[in-house]
């Protein structure tokens, strides 16, 4: 199942916070989604604020036959969704923990988004960058994961792929920022042992 306007909090927590409370409910990461947090560009705000996540395929974004990100970022902000913020994905993996199975009884996938995955769209590709990355949520032989992807601005989305866009975000009441103050942001003040919260071998 597939959530369907899907309030979310996001902000408050460091990567670590993120960390701890996923491991704490079991959640696993592979590498690059591990990699990805430790990384000192992610950023997360201090103050809370909600976001509301809307899943669509690439089908529903009006691409019957499929297409690159940026052609469904701009079907989607045709439709009035916004990218998401990186540290949703984390955050959407704490609160989404009914999704649906991705694995027992489907066929392994290469070089596309595995049946049962949601991606998280938080960025527009560079089509001067070799590569991008970003975040998506699967469930594994029961397993709830956040995972990480490389992929690059020619890659064609399937028609059946699951995209997260969200809509305006709204500061949580009891937490709203002062007017006109700078955002603060936090980064993972340290870097972890490698190996934690990875998958086995």
């Amino acid at each position: 199942m597939n959530p369907s306007r899907l309030k979310v909090n996001i902000g408050g927590l460091s990567a670590f916070d993120l960390l701890e409370r996923m491991e704490a409910i079991g959640i696993k990461l592979n590498s690059l989604a591990l990699e990805m947090l430790k990384d000192e560009h992610f950023r997360t705000e201090e103050s809370v604020s909600t976001v509301e996540v809307v899943p669509l395929s690439v089908r529903e974004l009006g691409l019957p036959h499929g297409g690159t990100l940026a052609q469904a970022i701009d079907a989607a902000e045709s439709l009035g969704y916004q990218l998401c913020p990186r540290e949703l994905g984390p955050h959407l993996r704490l609160a989404y923990t009914d999704q649906g199975e991705g694995s027992i009884g489907f066929d392994a996938t290469q070089h596309q988004a595995p049946p049962g995955s949601i991606t998280v769209v938080d960025q527009r590709p560079n089509e001067h960058e070799s590569e991008y990355r970003g975040f998506y949520l699967r469930r594994i032989e029961g397993t709830l994961w956040l995972r990480g992807y490389k992929s690059w601005s020619g890659h064609v989305w399937q028609p059946q792929d699951m995209l997260v866009f969200t809509t305006a975000r709204n500061a949580a009441p009891s937490l709203k920022r002062r007017a006109n103050s700078r955002p603060r942001c936090r980064a993972l003040p340290f870097s972890l042992p490698r190996g934690r919260l990875l998958p086995p071998a």
